[in-house]
């Protein structure tokens, strides 16, 4: 039933992304009278001192009524009751929302779409970057500033999913339900980003989805230059007394946002 709810809303999100939020975080959803579920949100803790929120999801049938707001309010008073800063990417629908709740701007983002795209090469054929995992990780935690390799893990080790990278790129291509996904893709400097993307888009033919920071100017040439268009934007958004010491330098895709 929860599939349903990413279907109806046109998302990415596959079953396994479900059963990460399951293991590693908490699910909760509005059920209507016949126990359908018509709304969702999930939290998922990330490192000692901050949680996610995501996956608000309100059935078409059922939306204008309040249920997204009702479902984000308990996700919210979870996060507060573990003590912990709370994250969230938000649509330009959601940001209004989470604005009127004290939540505070950090920086702009874009998802980026290519349709189907004629490829000689094949994903496959990359190799599978040595010790990707380590350095995957060991990016990702300086970028972010806390630890959420249990999410990394489990988005890497999915069927069909591979790491790429170099010594200063890495990033992860997986599998989701109408596109694969480019990301979090870290480099130490955008020249770098910029090549392993190519890399990764010309070894796809099936649809692709990117979340690139709206900062990263030469990632946009080069999304566009590579077939890719804008689909909408995001903002980061934080409400605590504080987000974890991060390097934003280092963050040149995004896990999704439904993962930060």
């Amino acid at each position: 039933m929860l599939e349903a709810l990413v279907v109806q809303s046109g998302w990415n999100q596959t079953a396994e992304d479900w059963d990460l939020f399951f293991r590693e975080g908490s699910v909760f959803v509005v059920r209507e009278p016949d126990g359908r579920i018509g709304a969702s949100g999930a939290v998922l803790p990330m490192g000692a001192t901050t949680a996610w929120i995501s996956m608000i999801l309100v059935a078409p049938a059922l939306r204008g009524r309040g249920l997204g707001r009702s479902v984000f309010e308990h996700c919210f008073r979870e996060v507060e009751r573990q003590g912990r800063v709370a994250m969230l990417d938000a649509t330009p629908a959601g940001e209004r929302l989470y604005v009127h709740h004290g939540f505070e701007p950090l920086w702009r983002l874009s998802r980026w779409h290519r349709a189907t795209h004629a490829s000689a090469a094949s994903i496959d054929e990359l190799q599978q970057a040595d010790t990707g995992f380590e350095r995957l990780s060991r990016l990702d935690g300086s970028a972010l500033g806390l630890d959420r390799s249990a999410v990394l893990a489990h988005l890497s080790g999915r069927a069909g999913s591979r790491i790429l990278g170099h010594a200063s790129a890495s990033a992860i291509v997986r599998a989701g339900r109408v596109a694969r996904h480019i990301g979090p893709l870290l480099a130490s400097d955008e020249s770098a980003a910029v090549d392993l993307l190519e890399e990764a888009a010309n070894h796809t033919a099936e649809p692709l989805l990117i979340d690139v920071p709206d900062a990263c100017l030469q990632m946009q040439d080069r999304l566009q230059a590579l077939g890719f268009e804008r689909q909408r934007g995001f903002v980061r958004m934080f409400r605590g007394t504080s987000v974890p010491e991060s390097r934003a330098d280092l963050l040149h895709a995004i896990a999704g946002p439904e993962y930060g």
